[in-house]
C-alpha cells in the first residue's frame, strides 16, 4: 500500500469510530468503544507506527509522536460520553461528543499533514 493510502485509511478508521460513537448517543447503535490501544490507529500508534514514520523523515516522527495525547483523549471522552448517555446525563453527553469533535478536528489535520509528508516521501508503508 502507498504511504498516501495508507494515511487516508488510518483518517477513515478514525472517522467510522466517530460515527459508530455516534450512532450509539442517537440510539441507533450499540458501539461500546474500545481502548485506545486497541483501535485500527491505536495498534498502528502503538505497534509498528514510530518506527514508520521514523523511516520517512523527522518532520513526520513530529507529527507521529503529536498523536498521542488527542488520541487518547479522544477514546477517553468517548467512554464518559457513552456511560454519560447510557446514565441519561445529556448534559455530560453533549460536553463530551462536543470534545470528541474537537479532538477529531485536531487528529484528522495531523493525519493529512502526515499523508501531505508521505506523498513527498519515497518510503512506502504497508
Amino acid at each position: 500500500m502507498s504511504s498516501t493510502a495508507f494515511f487516508l485509511k488510518r483518517l477513515n478508521d478514525h472517522v467510522l469510530y466517530l460515527k459508530k460513537i455516534k450512532l450509539t448517543l442517537n440510539n441507533r447503535g450499540d458501539f461500546c468503544g474500545s481502548d485506545y490501544h486497541r483501535c485500527k490507529l491505536g495498534e498502528w500508534l502503538y505497534g509498528e507506527g514510530e518506527e514508520q514514520a521514523r523511516n520517512i523523515s523527522d518532520e513526520m516522527l513530529t507529527l507521529f509522536e503529536s498523536l498521542f495525547d488527542p488520541h487518547q483523549q479522544f477514546h477517553d471522552a468517548s467512554t464518559i460520553a457513552i456511560t454519560a448517555h447510557n446514565e441519561g446525563n445529556r448534559e455530560s453527553e453533549t460536553t463530551q461528543f462536543t470534545k470528541m469533535h474537537t479532538l477529531s478536528n485536531t487528529l484528522v489535520s495531523i493525519l493529512l499533514d502526515m499523508d501531505r509528508i508521505a506523498q513527498s516521501s519515497s518510503v512506502e508503508i504497508a
